[in-house]
């Protein structure tokens, strides 16, 4: 037996509504991200640094619910091009949004030039996505550590300048 042509409608028409009802518009303008966070983070030392053989230190800056990140990295063993290396010394930049969920911290981006502007894939280093998750300790208003999910380093940074969050339109 068919089914009437009133009821094919009816589920068709419901199923666009559920469809149209998830649906949502990106906003119009920036959120404005996590209070605590805003302003910039400097990571001073790494614990043990001078034995270990490469390490990164950290400068991150929040401004509403974007971040950029240098990220300045240095090595006893030269593993690649020294143009690229610069006697064991380089960094790298990189720029997007985050959100966070209970105590994690999910940067999403991509790697940049010392300007912000976007990085293409021929020069030195990593290229492309950036896309890091954290667990977020706040020591204190001005100490927070970030332990990343893929590095057995955390960071520890210091709040060097607070920042206030004044959303900007996209």
């Amino acid at each position: 037996m068919q089914k009437p042509f009133s009821f094919r409608l009816s589920a068709f028409t419901l199923l666009m509504a559920l469809c149209v009802s998830s649906c949502s518009f990106n906003p119009n303008q920036q959120t404005p991200g996590e209070g605590y966070l805003q302003g910039e983070w400097q990571q001073d030392s790494v614990t043990n640094q001078k034995q270990l053989i490469s390490y990164s230190l950290y400068h991150l800056k929040f401004s509403c619910d974007s971040f950029y990140v240098e990220i300045h990295s240095f090595s006893k063993t030269n593993t690649g091009t020294d143009t690229c290396m610069n006697s064991g010394h380089w960094a790298e930049y990189t720029k997007g949004t985050y959100i966070q969920r209970n105590d994690t911290l999910r940067l999403t981006g991509q790697f940049c030039n010392a300007d912000y502007t976007l990085k293409d894939d021929k020069g030195c280093f990593r290229s492309g996505d950036y896309d890091e998750l954290f667990k977020v300790t706040k020591q204190s208003d001005s100490l927070i550590t970030f332990a990343s999910t893929t590095d057995v380093i955390p960071i520890k940074a210091r709040l060097i300048k607070r920042l206030s969050c004044h959303p900007k339109p996209l």
